[in-house]
């Protein structure tokens, strides 16, 4: 029995067949000579079929041309016009090939870094120089991985497949799982967010990748759901607005936090000197103090706080506030040390 062929792997056979063709091809030539075709158990099967390749392939953008017979007027083939599928000569220069560089670096997750370095490795081949990646040194976005939920969440928005996920809230701590159409994955914040319907609450709501907790899982059929309109992605990405630049003030020990540490910013002319305050002073000894720029106190604090004890924030309260909040859960969701026995009866003799 021959086993059947998936439907995009059909869809690239025609696509090849096309390309390749002298002249044109009938349908009767497709159905013989790609493979996929002779699948269709039928005459209407089989024309549904190459009607909806067709389809598919002009929605991607590849120029299928209809070719008439002169002196035959139902005599249809058809063609790839090579002129118009054909990928122009690339001729970047080096600020131009630095840029996508820049671009490229933002993707770091697992599932495109390859990619990305393939297709780099091909522009720079076709490029001006080598110094691309020096004009861009030290500007690279950090946006952080959106781990095993990132490929599973893309493949559900593609294919309009409602998900259930696992979802801690930033501001209460509270877990609770969420039925959501998923509508896209934006990178905001150093992160990525995924903006879609919460269908328990009937609201937009925007979901931060690194607050899913556990598995993604597919509920029910694809395509569940309509494409957002314009105005729904606009009320979703409203939260993830840059609001008003501020400064932060940290105190770091030395070669340490990094990541932070390459943000930091000129001292402002209004900033107090924190080693003379009575309070502040002797926890600012030994540690450099650091300003940096930011504009969420609570994407701020999630960051500052995975450098434990080695950042202590000065100001602005809000966000010493949210990174003791994380903390203190973080504290109550970790179980008690296990203490010996006999060591606890040696501390209560020695007490």
């Amino acid at each position: 029995m021959a086993t059947s062929i998936d439907p995009a792997e059909r869809l690239l056979n025609l696509l090849i067949a096309l390309v390749n063709t002298h002249g044109r091809m009938t349908k009767e030539q497709v159905r013989a000579s790609v493979a996929g075709y002779a699948d269709a158990p039928s005459d209407e099967a089989f024309e549904r079929m190459f009607e909806r390749d067709k389809d598919t392939l002009r929605d991607l953008g590849i120029p299928l041309v209809t070719v008439t017979d002169a002196g035959h007027g139902d005599d249809i083939g058809y063609r790839i016009d090579l002129d118009a599928y054909a990928l122009p000569a690339i001729d970047l220069t080096a600020a131009e090939l630095g840029v996508l560089t820049l671009a490229a670096q933002t993707w770091q997750d697992r599932t495109m870094r390859g990619d990305t370095a393939r297709a780099l490795t091909k522009l720079r081949a076709v490029g001006q120089g080598p110094g691309a990646t020096d004009l861009v040194a030290g500007l690279a976005p950090r946006v952080r991985s959106g781990g095993a939920v990132f490929a599973p969440l893309l493949d559900a928005a593609q294919a309009r497949q409602v998900v259930r996920l696992t979802y801690r809230a930033a501001s209460t701590g509270e877990v609770r799982e969420r039925r959501v159409e998923p509508w896209q994955l934006i990178a905001r914040r150093g992160g990525w967010v995924l903006l879609g319907w919460d269908r328990d609450r009937g609201a937009t709501r925007s979901f931060r990748l690194s607050r899913i907790e556990g598995s993604i899982r597919a509920v029910g059929e694809p395509g569940a759901f309509d494409a957002p309109s314009p105005e729904q992605v606009e009320q979703a990405m409203a939260a993830w607005r840059e609001g008003p630049a501020r400064v932060a003030t940290l105190a770091v020990l030395p070669e340490r936090a990094e990541a932070t540490r390459v943000r930091a910013i000129e001292t402002p002319p209004d900033a107090p000197d924190w080693s003379q305050d009575p309070v502040v002073g002797p926890l600012v000894v030994g540690r450099d103090v650091v300003h940096v720029a930011f504009r969420n106190a609570w994407e701020l604090a999630e960051e500052l706080v995975g450098y434990g004890d080695a950042v202590l924030v000065l100001d602005p309260p809000d966000v010493r506030e949210h990174a003791l909040q994380l903390l203190e859960r973080a504290a109550a969701l970790a179980p008690a040390p296990r203490v010996d026995d006999d060591v606890a009866v040696l501390e209560v003799e020695r007490g």
